[in-house]
């Protein structure tokens, strides 16, 4: 580097294109993306749904309910601030901790879960680059363990990536209402948990 003064710049934001930058690909592309993380956004609801509805559906004996209900306070409030990855296994946890779940093939689900988060991560926090010819972007994104992804992701994957997290955020619901409570929150059948 030598000692040579350079002009400084700054950029002119009157000059941008409407919905720089993400204006070179269609409107179609990011409504897809944007519904693809609002359904994980929803999976993350129910998960936590779920979560209270296996902590508070559990019986005690007296002595242990201030105990319990001190331990169930701070599970909820991790469970409200919690990212998807932490709720999995919270979730994992109170199914494996309640005495009377019912949960045919929990493991394949939170291997399921588990899969879709790494996806989550790249829809959420990649850069997209401009469409190639078949319509695909290269997301640019490095995983901590500095994976670099290198496969182009076009609108057709990411709606099936949408739809098959709208069929987990279905199958923790149905891990809930198969036990006979109603899912929190909601005006189903079920036994009203609170």
């Amino acid at each position: 580097m030598s000692n040579e003064k350079l002009a400084g710049l700054i950029v002119a934001l009157d000059r941008l294109p409407d919905k720089f930058p993400t204006h070179r690909h269609e409107g179609a592309f990011w409504e897809s993306l944007g519904r693809a993380i609002a359904t994980f956004g929803f999976l993350e609801e129910i998960l936590r749904k779920a979560i209270f509805a296996f902590t508070a559906m559990r019986l005690y004996n007296e002595s242990e309910i201030p105990e319990a209900y001190d331990q169930w306070l701070s599970k909820l409030e991790r469970a409200l601030i919690d990212q998807l990855k932490n709720l999995i296994d919270a979730y994992g946890k109170a199914v494996r901790e309640h005495p009377d779940a019912t949960v045919d093939n929990l493991d394949a689900l939170l291997d399921k879960l588990r899969e879709a988060a790494k996806i989550r991560n790249i829809l959420c926090h990649a850069s997209w680059r401009l469409l190639d010819a078949s319509g695909a972007s290269l997301p640019f994104f490095v995983n901590r363990r500095k994976e670099v992804v290198d496969t182009p992701v076009d609108r057709q994957f990411i709606d099936q990536v949408q739809r098959h997290v709208a069929e987990l955020a279905c199958a923790v619901i149905s891990t809930v209402t198969q036990m006979g409570w109603q899912l929190p929150g909601s005006a189903g059948p079920g036994k009203a948990i609170w």
